[in-house]
């Protein structure tokens, strides 16, 4: 079983900065990419950031320059630094996993996060 928590959510101002952390844990053979999803009331999830294991970042638009994803898949963690946080951030952040299953063999397996919550007011 393959485990992903996230911490580090919470309340902050228009123009501040959060710092989101995330750690796997079970039994994982490999992953090849983490990143963080969110999802806003009455909307659908997107994709915020990616890291590819030994690869290239990804960002959403709307984020870029803003947001830092990093991410060390030698421990299975990944980390999303947000600064000048708007209103519109405000979403449940969902960290994500897709990698090699725990036999070392087969279709690639999709983990998910709790959700940590991040509100950004006005």
């Amino acid at each position: 079983q393959v485990q992903l928590v996230e911490s580090g959510g919470g309340l902050v101002q228009a123009g501040g900065s959060l710092r989101l952390s995330c750690a796997a844990s079970g039994n994982i053979f490999r992953f090849y990419v983490m990143g963080w999803y969110r999802q806003a009331p009455g909307k659908q999830r997107e994709l915020v950031a990616s890291h590819i294991n030994g690869g290239s970042t990804n960002y959403l638009d709307s984020v870029k320059g803003r947001f830092t994803i990093s991410a060390n898949f030698a421990n299975n963690s990944v980390y999303l630094q947000m600064n000048s946080l708007k209103p519109e951030d405000t979403a449940v952040y969902y960290c994500h996993a897709n990698g090699i299953p725990p036999t070392g063999w087969g279709a690639l397996i999709d983990y998910w996060g709790q959700g940590t919550q991040v509100t950004v007011s006005s």
